[in-house]
């Protein structure tokens, strides 16, 4: 049977990209032990030992085990899932549960990513069931992103529409190709709203970026006498 197993691997794992050879292992893996399983459930039957007896007379300790190995095999189907479909590979940067991380290694219960602070995130693959994972490269390495900015009414929204397009385009960081673009989302209660929106390719970097163009941002607008108003209620006082 190990001889039939490992021709078997070995067919499958000339026809497999370099990528994929590891997930096949893990999953090959899994088959193995519990085939292994079936066949000496198999043998304890055929040898005439009552394999449903046993089961019978020990249903509140299979229970027991069950309930407390039901989260390990839903990683361990999830695992396999994630793996056969190639929604995440390895060095994909994903957000989960508002966590952020690039993808370093994927096994058969967990999936281990590295966050943007360095810290290794580990990932039961249960979690991929119960949370929407966003793959934030899985349609390439460009990410896009946006800062927001709030501006008096009365400013020249031209002017702070170029200038904002010059902050971009000063940025090493950001991409030309898709090209900036800044979009006049909303009349405020107290601020004409605009979006800077841009492309990068680290998202890691994201943050930083995101702070530089603020900082300079804020830089133009200062030399170019265009405000950005802090929120403002107004309060009528009746008198009876």
């Amino acid at each position: 049977m190990s001889f039939l197993l490992k021709l078997f691997r070995r067919y499958i794992q000339k026809k497999l990209q370099e990528e994929d050879k590891n997930k096949f292992d893990t999953v090959f893996s899994f088959g193995k032990w519990l085939l292994y399983i079936i066949i000496f459930l198999i043998t304890l039957q055929s040898s005439g030992i009552q394999i449903t007896a046993i089961f019978a007379a020990s249903t509140a300790l299979l229970i027991g085990v069950g309930l407390a190995l039901q989260t390990f095999f839903q990683d361990i189907i999830s695992g396999i899932f994630i793996i056969m479909d190639q929604s995440v590979h390895v060095g994909d940067y994903i957000e989960i549960d508002k966590k952020i991380g690039r993808v370093e290694e994927i096994k058969l219960r967990t999936t281990r990513a590295v966050t943007i602070d360095n810290k290794v995130l580990i990932i039961p693959n249960h979690m991929y069931l119960k949370n929407s994972l966003y793959n934030w490269t899985q349609n390439g390495s460009v990410t896009k992103d946006y800062v927001g900015v709030g501006v008096a009414y009365g400013s020249d929204t031209q002017l702070v529409k170029k200038l904002l397009l010059q902050v971009a385009k000063e940025h090493k960081s950001i991409l030309t190709h898709p090209a900036p673009f800044v979009l006049f989302e909303n009349f405020g209660d107290s601020s004409l709203d605009f979006e800077l929106v841009f492309s990068i390719h680290n998202s890691f970097q994201l943050a930083m970026i995101k702070s530089d163009l603020r900082f300079r941002i804020d830089e133009l607008f200062r030399e170019n006498n265009i405000t950005i108003p802090f929120p403002q209620r107004d309060i009528h006082v009746i008198k009876e």
